[in-house]
């Protein structure tokens, strides 16, 4: 099994250190694994911390995910988002803007910023990586800014583990509230070192892109990702809500030549959400995830 994961490792291109860039949820997934510029859920915080600013309520969620039907190649993933402080009603926004409203410039953010804890496993018995992750997130009007900092853990069998520290920055900002908005993410910024041999290093990221939603329901989405040893990526996705509980997606990653689909439903404080993407060469993955929203204090 080595041998195949080595294989996959050589044909889609990918970093040995797998899971580098960060990517979280089956949304994400099922839109060409776009994350710089999602929002308002808390995989889309996991992703790009600056998105936590956003989040209202206390979130928890839990992932799994399996690559080219192969046993060794499962993730799973946990979620936490908990907002500090919430404003009152009418409350102003905490960066107020000119010529905006307060219900477009944040006022609903949590007054203090959201916090994010994250925790995932990859691999099987002969590879494995173990994350661990803190964030934070606070909106300033139409502009969100985040940091978190991630502990990896690899281990190959017959050859011991190692642990590195990565540091990351991400940003959004609401060029045309409600209309577009930029977003931008650093990944290893501090360029962790794994092992001193051929000064192995986690992969430093970078990853920009544009969301654009022309109607209320459809949401378009691009974004290029730039590993410093590797080619870039360009990736584009499209989500369209036919009704309030249901949302349809597609999308594409060139580098990976990937393309992806799924759905997502809302029912209740419940958010679940399935991806499904294709390798020509490798085949099937799939991504399932989930997630119950709390209401806000005093709410029914």
């Amino acid at each position: 099994m080595a041998k195949i994961y080595l294989l996959v490792v050589l044909l889609t291109g990918l970093p040995l250190i797998s899971r580098a860039q960060g990517l979280w949820g089956a949304r994400s997934a099922a839109l060409g694994q776009v994350g710089s510029v999602l929002e308002a859920d808390g995989w889309a915080g996991a992703a790009n911390a600056a998105a936590l600013g956003q989040l209202s309520r206390p979130t928890v969620g839990v992932g799994a995910e399996n690559r080219y039907l192969l046993p060794t190649l499962n993730t799973v993933s946990l979620v936490v988002a908990v907002p500090l402080g919430y404003r009152s009603a009418g409350a102003p926004a905490a960066a107020p803007v000119a010529g905006v409203a307060a219900t477009i410039a944040g006022a609903e953010a949590p007054r203090y910023g959201t916090v994010g804890v994250t925790a995932q496993r990859f691999g099987g018995t002969l590879y494995s990586e173990q994350r661990l992750g803190l964030g934070y997130g606070y909106q300033l009007g139409t502009v969100r800014v985040g940091a978190r900092v991630e502990v990896l853990q690899t281990s190959i069998q017959g050859l011991g583990s190692r642990r590195a520290v990565a540091a990351s920055l991400g940003g959004q900002a609401d060029i045309i509230p409600r209309k577009l908005t930029f977003g931008a993410t650093l990944y290893n910024l501090n360029q962790a070192r794994l092992a001193e041999y051929q000064d192995e290093r986690v992969p430093t990221v970078l990853r920009a892109g544009l969301a654009w939603r022309p109607a209320e329901k459809v949401l378009l989405l691009v974004e290029t990702e730039k590993d410093v040893e590797q080619d870039a990526d360009f990736k584009a996705g499209l989500e369209y809500q036919p009704l309030p509980a249901l949302a349809l997606r597609a999308g594409l990653s060139t580098l990976t030549s990937q393309l992806t689909g799924g759905l997502g439903l809302r029912t209740g404080a419940f958010r679940i959400d399935y991806a499904a993407g294709w390798h020509e060469t490798l085949g099937l993955s799939q991504q399932l995830s989930a997630a119950y929203v709390w209401e806000k204090p005093g709410k029914p």
